[in-house]
C-alpha cells in the first residue's frame, strides 16, 4: 500500500497525543513523526549541514560590522 494510513494516523494523533483535529491537520508529516517518537537520531543536523545553512543564510551581510 502506498501513501499514508490516515485513519490510524488520525487515531494516534487525536486519541494518543490528545490533539484536536484542527491541530492534527496543521502538522507536517515530519512533526507528526517526531511527536509519535519516530524522529530517529539520524535526523539531527550535522555540523557540515549547519555550516552550509549559515553560509546560505548569514545573520548579517559580509562587511557589516566584521572585525
Amino acid at each position: 500500500m502506498n501513501g499514508f494510513d490516515w485513519p490510524s494516523l488520525l487515531r494516534a494523533g487525536v486519541q494518543g497525543l490528545r490533539l484536536r483535529p484542527d491541530e492534527f491537520w496543521r502538522l507536517t508529516p515530519a512533526e507528526l513523526r517526531l511527536m509519535l517518537g519516530q524522529g530517529g537520531a539520524g535526523s539531527a543536523l550535522s555540523r557540515s549541514g549547519l555550516d552550509a545553512l549559515l553560509e546560505a543564510y548569514p545573520d548579517r551581510q559580509r562587511g557589516d560590522g566584521d572585525e
